[in-house]
């Protein structure tokens, strides 16, 4: 059995690649599984998602804790712990990460057991919302990674997932996807199905027990970052809402209180103010701006945005 993660961040495709790869497979003759894995958080927070594909009947459930294929399409994800990028990992296991740099020099950094890879990032991208192509260029690599999966089933997928999004948006997806299906030909058949999991040897997860809180803590309304205050989880962001307070009439009941992450406070003059340590830029607090007075501002550009009263 053929068991392949997809690492990534919210808005990067990684549903969309894993629902191609799964089609492409049964498109080539396998019994697929193929799901995202992500909760709550929105657009720049990891995310997983994982394709199991057999030639007979798939007898595993939930996710995938001992990967045949890795591929990653944010490298940021690999330095982030809790993202489990390397959760799992072996020396038949073969990880392919989108990045500039050499596979060496990854091989090197993360001392991985097994062939490590690099798949260097969409060029062309201008628009931050068409990072999910990555997703595609992920599913057409892990296509040729397998070596099971005719270029022709690929297409077909790319097809079948795509097609009710218009012709621009599948002609796109079909580039960077077989684009990256052609880069990694000398690599073709280097993943190789792992074994199957006897049930003797299963261990349980390691939960943790969360102790009962008394209704004052636990009460819906709490305006403090609570368990995510030792996580800058600021940097999950890759777009951020920026209030003109030039616009702003001060009405910070509406935009703190629906912030789901309680990141905005009210500073002394009545003014909204964003904790961009802890703000996740799901852009909640700006779709319900009643003066539209925050607006959302890419994150690389953030650094350069001057807001009118001198707060940024």
């Amino acid at each position: 059995m053929y068991r392949i993660r997809f690492h990534g961040r919210g808005g990067q495709g990684m549903k969309t690649g894993s629902r191609i790869l799964g089609t492409a497979f049964f498109l080539s003759g396998f019994e697929v599984q193929d799901a995202p894995r992500y909760g709550a958080e929105r657009r720049g927070a990891p995310i997983f998602a994982y394709v199991r594909a057999s030639k007979s009947v798939i007898q595993e459930r939930g996710i995938i804790r001992r990967p045949d294929l890795v591929l990653v399409a944010d490298e940021t994800l690999v330095a982030i712990s809790a993202a489990g990028v390397l959760s799992g990992v072996a020396e038949n296991t073969v990880l392919l990460i989108s990045s500039g740099e050499k596979p060496e020099l990854w091989r090197e950094r993360l001392n991985f057991p097994g062939l490590v890879l690099t798949l260097p990032a969409a060029t062309g991208v201008a628009d931050l919302l068409e990072i999910k192509l990555i997703g595609a260029a992920c599913a057409g690599a892990a296509g040729r990674l397998v070596g099971v999966i005719p270029k022709d089933a690929l297409a077909q997928a790319i097809q079948d997932e795509l097609a009710p999004l218009g012709e621009a948006v599948l002609a796109r997806n079909l580039e960077h996807a077989l684009t990256a299906y052609d880069k990694l030909a000398d690599h073709t058949g280097c993943v190789r199905e792992g074994k199957d999991t006897p049930a003797e040897e299963y261990e349980k997860p390691p939960w943790v027990d969360l102790p009962f809180d008394e209704a004052g803590t636990s009460a819906p309304d709490i305006f403090t970052p609570a368990t995510s205050a030792q996580v800058p989880t600021g940097l999950w962001r890759t777009v951020r809402p920026v209030i003109d307070y030039a616009h702003c009439h001060r009405c910070a009941w509406i935009c703190s209180t629906l912030c789901p992450d309680s990141t905005i406070s009210v500073n002394a003059e009545g003014y909204p103010q964003i904790d961009y340590e802890h703000c996740k830029g799901c852009l909640i607090c700006m779709a319900n701006c009643p003066s539209h007075a925050i607006r959302a501002v890419p994150e690389h550009e953030a650094a350069a945005v001057t807001v009118a009263g001198g707060r940024s």
